[in-house]
């Protein structure tokens, strides 16, 4: 069955929408406009959490409604509900019409059908029992505990949701997608000789839970969180110095997103409001850097078979060989440019408008072999994993805290550093990139991404790379 007949028998039989009047609504909505559609959705989502040998959290949601939008010239009039009625959509009409008084606009041309599918649309919310989920966890629990008698806590979480889209456009546009996601986190905190220290790890993708809740999976997940807690006991206070940074492969690739992936969304360029505004055709890397935006590859975590908009799910090359060459593009933006949407035109729920957002974000593999980037490097830093950054769009400056990083001394991974914090500026940052590795990885299908009080899951990778410089906040005195 197709994701658009599945959606139809969920929004048209289900929900008891009569098809024909939504097409009317739709073309009433949109006289006088530009753009717009509307985006009917429907998600199922649970979540629960094992802590402290107990299961401190199990919840449950529905959640259904649509959102209406017009558009005109770069004004939006939207109007969105959660009650799923053709009253409703009707009230939602004089809200979003108002915003195309005394415009005359002509709608602009449909997105490109597709027949892709980049995740299998089953929902992974019935495929195991209540009971089953919380054994499950409660043997991650017990196990990462007999691992290290130093443990002290633990906390495991599993998350799973099912979204049904709907777009639909004057004229009887139809797009549809099921949309299934999981994720599978473990923490853990270690105490030895009066310290304690924390380690996690998380995957997931848009998958079921099968491939997650196997024994293989969550005993590597508890085994890496070990081990970066272990990592952290034996760690020393990180420097105050700039100094060359190895970026290992997979998820460090979070700091390109952050510090290079916002800046080239295309609302940010059209008001020229990025660093990177004004900069199409320019070199703006190293020569070797290559990053594109890929939403069609397999089960990750931030692919899409169609944007929030109905744009087919598409790869879009940002930088080849350390030349700009494309932004990432919802409809609107896409339209003032002169160009075409991207298929990157996002939303976190009915609830809100699209904008561009990046899906997984990756820096293309070079040429040197891991070890060779390690040994060429006599004094600096190598980071691991992420947590948490900042990122200044319009000057590019970026904040981030490594949770694993290790010095490089003499060509050679030694001690575990904590507290290290790489600062920078993302345009600066591609230029210093001079060594770029032969194992491109992706991150464990964990990320999320907020702009404008939106959250999206994305991806993200890279492979091994050599920065020549940059400026590390550290504590050691």
């Amino acid at each position: 069955m197709s994701s658009l007949i599945a959606t139809d028998e969920i929004f048209y039989n289900k929900a008891g929408l009569d098809r024909s009047r939504v097409e009317t609504i739709v073309d009433d909505a949109m006289v006088g406009s530009d753009d717009g559609e509307m985006f009917l959705e429907y998600r199922q989502s649970e979540s629960l959490t094992f802590d402290d040998g107990k299961l401190k959290n199990a919840s449950y949601d529905t959640t259904q409604g649509f959102g209406l939008r017009a558009v005109a010239g770069e004004a939006t009039g939207y109007a969105h509900a959660s009650d799923l009625s053709e009253e409703a959509m009707q009230r939602a009409v004089g809200s979003v019409r108002a915003v195309a008084d005394g415009h005359s606009g002509s709608v602009a041309e449909m997105p490109g059908g597709t027949n892709n599918s980049f995740y299998v649309p089953d929902n992974p919310l019935t495929e195991m029992v209540f009971e089953a989920k919380v054994k499950l966890l409660q043997d991650i629990d017990a196990y990462a505990r007999d691992q290290d008698e130093r443990v002290r806590q633990v906390s495991v979480n599993l998350s799973g949701e099912w979204q049904a889209v709907q777009i639909v456009r004057a004229g009887g546009f139809h797009a549809g997608d099921i949309r299934p996601l999981v994720r599978l986190n473990v923490s853990v905190v270690l105490e030895q000789d009066g310290r304690m220290e924390t380690g996690g790890y998380g995957t997931g993708g848009r998958a079921s839970y099968d491939g997650f809740v196997s024994a293989e999976c969550w005993q590597d997940a508890v085994a890496q969180a070990l081990h970066q807690a272990k990592v952290n006991l034996d760690s020393i206070p990180a420097p105050a110095a700039q100094l060359p940074v190895v970026l290992g492969p997979g998820w460090p690739g979070i700091l390109l997103h952050e510090a290079i992936g916002h800046g080239l969304e295309g609302d940010f360029n059209r008001k020229k409001t990025s660093a990177f505004a004004g900069l199409m055709g320019k070199q703006i890397a190293s020569r070797g850097v290559t990053v594109i935006d890929d939403g069609t590859i397999g089960d990750r975590r931030g692919s899409i078979s169609i944007d929030d908009e109905g744009t087919p799910g598409q790869c879009t090359t940002l930088i080849e060989d350390g030349i700009l060459t494309g932004y990432l593009h919802d409809r609107l933006n896409a339209r003032l440019m002169g160009t075409q949407s991207t298929g990157n035109g996002r939303r976190q729920s009915y609830a809100h408008s699209p904008i561009p957002r990046m899906t997984n974000t990756i820096m293309l593999g070079g040429e040197c072999e891991h070890d060779e980037i390690i040994t060429g490097v006599d004094k600096g830093i190598y980071a691991v994993s992420f947590g948490g950054g900042q990122v200044d769009i319009t000057s590019g400056k970026f904040v981030f805290s490594c949770t694993e990083a290790y010095e490089i001394e003499g060509g050679k991974v030694g001690r575990p550093l904590k507290g290290a914090t790489l600062i920078g500026n993302g345009p600066d940052v591609l230029t210093k990139v001079s060594m770029i590795g032969n194992n491109m990885e992706l991150d464990p299908g964990i990320g999320t991404c907020g702009k404008d009080g939106q959250g999206v899951p994305v991806g993200v990778g890279q492979p091994t790379i050599l920065v020549d410089e940059l400026t590390i906040g550290g504590t050691a005195v």
